[in-house]
């Protein structure tokens, strides 16, 4: 496969990002086709990187024997929908998070692409980080010994002024925190999620709590080695957008992330200033990268994808239990939610 063409279902925000990296930055990768609901949509994006072919039809993408995979980057309720089609239809996959918002979904989508035999990544782009990925390595290699405290956040930059809503229910826990469920597993090499404990609450939009909004979240994790975790979240850091995470151990620490956009640090008359990012496209413009390069290597090479769907149901798992305990105010086994 000299040429490896992608199309990507979904022109927004996201779309529209990995569109670009794609198109621009990923040797012997072509852009073929965008797709988008929205009239219009798929042809400026298209027009603007020159993909050959801008469609509101998904079928007729899946229907092309010249396209060899897609990337979906549609709404999340869409996904599981999405994933199963692509591989019905042969196509490798790389599926934003989450993959799915249920068990059964999540069963779904790992059985098609495996009957399917097409690779199936999925977009939890801080494996792909260079600073979360030198934390793993420590993790792994043993330099901290035995993890026994864990830490992962995720603060949306604000202010916040999207519609409380317009944003799905449990979106904090399925869609923002499964990030951080997923980073926690992963630099936890080994262990197993055994039990969580959730409290939830609309500290930035109080006057939309009682429609169901959520924005500020803490989850605690158990895991099946000792070790304790915790999440939280915040859809409103005035400061820029923050991602981090620490693994404490027997033997060492390490941490990972910060909101800086460059290393450059200003002293002045004010007190000391530094640049913070205000998007993940920016904060994460390399783990982008790096992961969409990732999955054309896995299908070029035929190897499995370094993210699986089994992956994205394991962090699920841990956000269906997050919702369930905040239903409850109670801790919730893993057990309880997967069964």
């Amino acid at each position: 496969m000299r040429t490896l063409q992608l199309a990507t279902i979904g022109a927004g925000r996201i779309g529209s990002n990995h569109a670009e990296i794609v198109a621009r930055h990923i040797h012997g990768v072509t852009l073929a086709a965008v797709t988008d609901p929205v009239p219009g949509t798929a042809r400026r994006l298209a027009t603007e990187l020159g993909a050959p072919t801008a469609t509101t039809d998904v079928e007729e993408v899946l229907g092309r024997d010249d396209i060899h995979g897609v990337l979906i980057t549609a709404p999340a309720r869409s996904h599981t929908g999405l994933v199963v089609a692509a591989a019905a239809a042969g196509k490798h996959i790389f599926v934003e998070k989450p993959m799915a918002v249920t068990s059964a979904d999540a069963d779904r989508a790992i059985a098609a692409a495996e009957q399917a035999g097409v690779v199936l990544q999925v977009g939890f782009n801080r494996r792909f980080a260079p600073g979360f990925a030198a934390a793993h390595a420590a993790v792994a290699d043993g330099r901290t010994g035995t993890p026994q405290l864990l830490r992962s956040l995720t603060r949306d930059p604000g202010p916040f002024t999207a519609d409380p809503a317009r944003i799905p229910q449990w979106t904090i826990f399925l869609e923002t925190l499964v990030h951080d469920f997923d980073t926690l597993c992963w630099l936890n090499p080994g262990a197993t999620p055994v039990s969580v404990h959730a409290t939830a609450d609309a500290l930035v939009r109080p006057d939309a709590k009682a429609d169901g909004h959520l924005d500020t979240a803490v989850v605690t994790i158990r895991f099946d080695n000792g070790a304790i975790a915790t999440a939280e979240a915040s859809f409103s850091a005035l400061y820029g957008y923050d991602v981090r995470a620490e693994v404490f151990g027997s033997e060492g620490m390490v941490t990972a992330g910060n909101g800086r956009s460059t290393d450059m640090t200003f002293y002045g008359p004010q007190g000391i200033h530094v640049d913070t990012a205000r998007r993940d496209t920016e904060l994460l413009r390399a783990a982008y990268t790096a992961e969409l390069t990732a999955f054309a290597d896995a299908v070029r090479h035929k190897n499995p994808a370094l993210v699986t769907g089994h992956d994205a149901r394991r962090a699920l798992s841990i956000a269906l239990a997050a919702i369930r305990s905040v239903e409850t105010t109670a801790t919730v086994t893993i057990a309880e939610v997967t069964a």
